[in-house]
């Protein structure tokens, strides 16, 4: 290797990783899942999770043994979780279980609402009765838009079937609330209370997930928010703003798929077209600090199209939206997150304010209640898609115009590097962007940034403490010193999942902006496994693939337990606003689909590759001159 790179002892390692710092600095790696749905969620239900509650949910992250709602097997996670939260849609929060259960509560809007409530109500229950919730739960969604020009907004009109729900909505809540809070247990398990506003008008992914980190009294003074109150972000800000002054309640949003925003999400301009503002971008930032990177529908760093020399870039790539009709999918700057980071540079370079300044995490986006992102446990995105035979949307054929089981990504998970583990300490380091994403795998990964780093440090088992006295962690913001010519240092240390794959390499993804508002980006090997070198292009050779297709099994007699390494931009220039993140991955391993095909006795599907190099990402150090 061109850069030092000490492999040290596995177990070693990882207890410097997580090793006490100096105080108040964050000392734990807590493991969770921001975004996981349960029968409650109007879709989930629909599509045969009918019992899979925020209970369930809450069992199965602190690793008890739950039912599954679909095939009613006894299922279980690998590795227990630090933290969840459960996620459900505010639009239609418990109203189709509560049809299905007889218990709904509607508001009486005159004979003529009622008749059409009822015939609505017999319909979805014949539905749910046929097993044809999925054909039920896909006149629901939205139709695409026309005009690429017009706003999505303006242009699909939404409305609840059932009429006047809030009732029953109020109710499902309070539920929620109360599972979240006889589950949280401080110092050992932290239930985060939240929920997700999904808004996608005429096929355009804007979905959030709130959370926040109050108690169930403070959470039981307001409802969620939901996309069926507006479609526009910035409403949505509004009303966290409003909510906040009137209970105290904290809160952050995070953007999740903007893989398939159709450019939306990170755009140039907002969602009415109009330029971004100092104003809008200080506001974007205060309520969305992180963006989800990677999830069941897709991965979003980046795409083949937008990063051509990024080998790496075609990952878990997922070309289908969220509309009733079939739509050529066209990826586009907004829809991804390294193109986002880029654009903030030149948008702040503009009118002085980063929109795009966030930090990274995964999550699942499960719809079963079970936070499984578990190559070998996966349960699926929807509760049906627990069987195999079920994943393809058409037994006899498959076309690729239908998304399918297989399709879907088993990822991901969300880092935190934290004080402790409480509500308060996790809720802290998302704002201060300390916290990363990997694709299920428990990756570690430290990241330090400052201008005074020595190889020793890179091999010190105090890492975390050098790091944090003498640099800024993964989330913060490297300022230009007095002494203009120096180069900043970067610690690196990424240790394997105790119970995973070895470590193929270590890349920094570097983005930055010329003086005329230009931005480019570039992906450095910073360590590797193996005696590999590195081509005049700065490529390194693939690691071998020790994956036995006919086994669906794979041997870590390749790749490393770990790195620990001082890395320094060769290309550094004072005068750029830049960022850097780590990206980490695996060797290659059996992915779910193969999972499924060797227990089929069958070819591995179409739908999908054979095997995945998982990965994890770190969040970003912004360097400012």
């Amino acid at each position: 290797m061109t850069l030092s790179a000490k492999i040290l002892g596995a177990a070693s390692l990882f207890i410097s990783l997580a090793a006490p710092a100096a105080t108040g600095d964050s000392t734990q790696l807590l493991w969770g899942d921001t975004h996981v749905h349960s029968t409650y969620s109007f879709d989930a239900f629909l599509n045969q999770n009918q019992s899979a509650d925020p209970d369930t949910a809450y069992r199965w992250a602190k690793g008890l043994p739950v039912i599954h709602p679909y095939n009613r097997t006894r299922v279980q996670i690998n590795t227990p979780l630090d933290f969840l939260v459960v996620s459900d849609h505010a639009e239609l929060m418990g109203v189709i279980r509560a049809i299905d259960n007889d218990t709904a509560v509607f508001d009486n809007e005159g004979l003529i609402a009622g008749l059409l409530r009822r015939f609505r109500s017999y319909v979805l229950l014949d539905a749910i009765e046929t097993e044809a919730g999925r054909e039920f739960f896909n006149r629901l969604l939205p139709v695409a838009v026309e005009s690429p020009d017009q706003d999505p907004v303006l242009a699909d009109g939404i409305s609840n079937p059932f009429g006047d729900t809030s009732t029953t909505q109020k109710t499902a809540w309070h539920e929620i609330v109360d599972a979240a809070e006889r589950h949280n247990n401080p110092g050992k398990f932290t239930s985060l209370i939240g929920w997700e506003w999904s808004s996608i008008p005429s096929g355009v992914n804007l979905h959030r997930v709130v959370i926040t980190p109050e108690n169930g009294e403070t959470a039981k003074q307001f409802q969620p928010y939901g996309s069926d109150q507006s479609q526009y972000p910035e409403d949505l800000w509004q009303w966290l703003e409003a909510t906040q002054q009137e209970t105290g309640a904290r809160f952050l949003a995070i953007p999740h798929n903007p893989n398939i925003s159709k450019g939306y999400m990170f755009a140039e301009t907002t969602l009415r077209d109009v330029p971004i503002t100092a104003e809008y971008a200080r506001r974007r930032m205060e309520w969305e600090p992180v963006a989800e990177v990677t999830q069941l529908k897709g991965d979003s760093e980046t795409h083949p199209a937008l990063s051509p020399n990024d080998e790496f870039a075609d990952f878990e790539t997922y070309q289908f939206y969220i509309q009733q009709q079939w739509e050529p999918y066209q990826a586009k700057a907004g829809d991804y997150i390294r193109p986002a980071l880029l654009k903030g540079l030149a948008i702040e370079q503009s009118v002085g304010v980063n929109p795009f300044k966030f930090g990274l995490i995964g999550s699942t986006d499960a719809h079963t209640g079970l936070a499984s992102a578990e190559e070998n446990n996966f349960w699926g995105k929807m509760a049906r898609d627990s069987i195999p035979e079920n994943k393809r949307a058409d037994i006899n054929t498959y076309d690729s115009k239908n998304t399918s089981g297989w399709n879907m990504g088993a990822q991901g998970l969300a880092a935190v590097w934290a004080e402790e583990n409480s509500r308060d300490a996790i809720f802290s380091a998302f704002q201060r962007k300390e916290v990363y994403a990997t694709t299920g795998p428990r990756i570690a990964v430290r990241f330090f940034a400052g201008w005074n780093f020595t190889e020793n440090d890179a091999q010190a088992e105090n890492i975390a403490e050098l790091g944090y006295a003498n640099g800024v962690p993964m989330g913060g913001d490297l300022i230009q010193p007095t002494v203009s010519t120096d180069i900043p240092k970067f610690l690196i240390r990424a240790v394997k999942d105790p119970k995973g794959a070895n470590l193929d390499r270590v890349q920094v993804i570097k983005g930055w902006v010329d003086a005329d508002g230009k931005t480019y980006e570039k992906i450095y090997n910073a360590a590797w496994s193996a005696e590999r070198k590195l081509d005049a292009n700065g490529q390194l050779p693939a690691v071998a693939n020790t994956v036995d297709i006919s086994a669906a099994s794979y041997t870590n007699d390749v790749g490393s337990a770990e790195f620990s390494i001082l890395w320094s931009d060769p290309d550094f220039n004072a005068q750029q606003k830049a960022f850097y993140y780590v990206r980490v991955l695996q060797i290659p391993t059996p992915r779910h689909s193969l999972y499924d095909a060797v227990a089929l006795q069958t070819e591995a599907p179409q739908e999908a590759p054979a095997t995945i190099q998982e990965r994890a990402y770190t969040s970003p150090i912004w360097y400012t001159p």
